[in-house]
């Protein structure tokens, strides 16, 4: 390491480090915070069930707790709060390893541990601290937990979960995706066993059709929903917004190129967007359609995936795909038109948030209808 030659140098090291390790910190202390919100659920839950005289409390416990703790100034300890906790510890159940070793543990309603019992677990041979396993079991930060915890449906809480985590998403971020609906809507274009597999595993792209949401939600670029704005104001509003793009579009992406030309037999073509997707190692083109989809535009972008497949893409590289983005489409006229094996995709985009209770209900049919399909 160079020491720093003058006093801006100075300045600067010192700033730089404590940034860093001011990060670094903040993250240990929130992670902590999460454990401690979890036990403290844990306590409360316990307490009611097994403590010796939880009926002298009955409704009032929470109040009469949070009475008790406010004048030992511990932070974050309403009634409300401790609500929440108590929602956490049920709602998000620890793995085997933990659970094994909180089982050890004295029980708050029986005797009055000490942090250094709970967090150290002393007396269990060869067991890490109970703290760092609970550490490792929760992921997120303690605001992400919050906004987890308004999602009643267990698959989708956890596929979200998931996928903060996955993609180190900041609490806006999860926000956003929760508000668009994207498990949902991720769910739509699967079948039963996929759906299963978003809960346990989250977002896993192997294929081509993985990369598909139906619809994309451009909330984001501030447009408003109305005819007489350009598919070149649509591509420059995405251009503006392109990380945030990026995000919804999904994992592994890339930007390569806008308006990507390209010539044949003296004709000049131009591809909307062009990406890569990492994940899969191929190209994915995106034309965007102001209004209705037609045939011809599908055509379209079957002449540009075939060209980059002949003349772009390197051997060792997997098929290119191509996405017509558009306001409207017609599932038929998308079947009857593209082969069965097509690597082509359309899909709506809108402009506003969707509506979560008609992509549940819609969700709620199509697993019905699945499950039937299962009945001899």
């Amino acid at each position: 390491m160079n020491s720093p030659r003058n006093f801006e140098q100075l300045v600067s090291l010192c700033q730089q480090t404590h940034e860093e390790l001011y990060v670094r910190a903040v993250r240990v202390v929130d992670a902590h915070l999460v454990v401690r919100n979890w036990l403290f659920g844990y306590y409360i839950a316990e307490f009611e069930q097994l403590g010796a005289d939880r009926a002298q409390y009955g409704v009032r416990l929470l109040g009469n707790l949070a009475d008790r703790l406010k004048p030992l100034k511990i932070k974050g300890t309403s009634a409300t709060r401790l609500k929440l906790y108590r929602s956490f510890y049920r709602l998000f159940p620890i793995g085997p390893t933990a659970s094994d070793q909180l089982g050890q543990l004295p029980k708050p309603s029986e005797i009055s541990p000490t942090p250094s019992d709970l967090l150290t677990a002393q007396g269990l041979q060869g067991r890490q601290p109970l703290a760092g396993a609970l550490i490792k079991h929760f992921p997120l930060g303690w605001s992400h937990y919050v906004e987890l915890l308004t999602l009643d449906d267990i698959a989708e809480r956890r596929f979200y979960e998931i996928e903060a985590a996955a993609n180190q998403w900041t609490v806006r971020e999860l926000q956003r995706q929760i508000a668009s609906s994207l498990y949902q809507r991720l769910a739509l274009s699967r079948d039963k066993d996929e759906i299963r597999r978003l809960a346990a595993e989250g977002q896993v792209v192997e294929k081509a059709a993985d990369l598909i949401k139906n619809p994309l939600v451009l909330e984001f670029l501030g447009l408003e929903d109305r005819p007489h704005y350009s598919e070149e104001d649509l591509e420059s509003a995405i251009i503006d917004q392109l990380e945030t793009f990026l995000l919804e579009l999904g994992k592994g992406f890339l930007f390569e190129a806008r308006q990507k030309r390209f010539t044949f037999d003296n004709d000049h073509f131009r591809v909307d967007l062009v990406f890569y997707n990492r994940l899969l190692r191929c190209y994915v083109l995106i034309d965007l359609k102001r209004d209705k989809l037609t045939h011809q535009d599908l055509g379209q972008m079957q002449m540009y995936v075939n060209y980059f497949d002949r003349h772009v893409k390197l051997p060792e590289e997997l098929p290119t795909v191509g996405i017509v983005l558009c306001h409207r489409k017609n599932d038929a006229l998308v079947e009857l038109t593209l082969p069965q094996a097509a690597n082509i995709f359309a899909s709506k985009y809108q402009l506003y948030l969707p509506s979560k209770e008609e992509l549940k209900a819609r969700l709620e049919q199509i697993t019905s209808e699945l499950e039937g399909g299962e009945q001899p």
